[in-house]
């Protein structure tokens, strides 16, 4: 038996059949929760909560979607600790969260956002996810890049990897379902890709996919026979994130034999 989302089956409840409508604060208004905008500092929102009422403060100084997306962490944590004290502080949204509690309010969140059941309708319109695909789901839903970023690839529509990377290094990756997790992007950029030259030079970033050998992104022996789409957007200073798709579709497929490929 399919179990249901419960931001979704809230959504649904609600009645919501667009976008548009998903207004964060009637919906924290139906959960029991209050909305307040003020200045807090260290945090971007919090929530206190007790039995069945709660105060989710969200920092006024914050844009726009950014809020949006801490009211919806905030009702994620409402959601499944409902009836306990609670204390909360968001974070930058992240995928792959350290912290159970932090990834379930993320989780949650994206769903009450961006529910699948709008979003993979209107993805079919889209033959290829790339930056501009994003920015036009970013602008419908009125979420971030990032944030919308991640769940179209975590949608497992497309064979994507989505990573950020800083001139530290490698800040976080995800990925499609689909795209084999034998697949593990390498901590440092290669100046090959397209992405050296947005995050260690003056590039804005990409405005159409690039070819590039699959080896400037992946340590394994059985990445020199494959090319791979690569697109990289400025976000930050020094930070970009990188949408890589797959080209060839043995790269989905199981993992060889042993048969000389590998990182052994």
């Amino acid at each position: 038996m399919k179990v249901i989302d419960p931001a979704e089956r809230l959504l649904k409840s609600l009645g919501v059949t667009e976008p548009k409508e998903i207004d964060l604060e009637a919906i924290a208004f139906d959960q029991g929760a209050e909305v307040r905008y003020c200045n807090l500092h260290g945090c971007e929102a919090d929530i206190l909560g007790f039995r069945d009422t709660a105060i989710i403060s969200v920092d006024q100084s914050r844009g726009h979607r950014r809020k949006r997306f801490s009211i919806a962490h905030e009702l994620g944590h409402w959601h499944y600790h409902r009836g306990k004290k609670l204390q909360c502080r968001v974070e930058e949204y992240q995928p792959k969260h350290k912290q159970l509690a932090e990834r379930k309010a993320n989780g949650y969140a994206a769903s009450l956002l961006m529910p699948h059941y709008l979003i993979k309708p209107r993805a079919r319109d889209h033959r290829k996810l790339t930056f501009n695909v994003i920015e036009q789901f970013a602008a419908e839903f009125d979420t971030s890049l990032s944030a919308t970023a991640i769940r179209l690839v975590e949608a497992d529509i497309w064979p994507c990897m989505l990573i950020c990377h800083t001139r530290q290094g490698r800040k976080w990756f995800t990925q499609a379902p689909m795209f084999h997790d034998r697949w593990f992007p390498q901590s440092e950029l290669d100046a090959q890709t397209t992405a050296f030259d947005v995050v260690f030079g003056q590039s804005e970033g990409d405005r159409f996919s690039q070819i590039i050998g699959a080896d400037a992104w992946f340590d394994r022996a059985e990445a020199r026979q494959y090319e791979i789409f690569e697109q990289a957007q400025k976000v930050g200073d020094g930070e970009a994130l990188i949408l890589l798709t797959i080209k060839d579709d043995r790269m989905v497929e199981e993992e060889p034999e042993r048969s000389g490929y590998g990182r052994w």
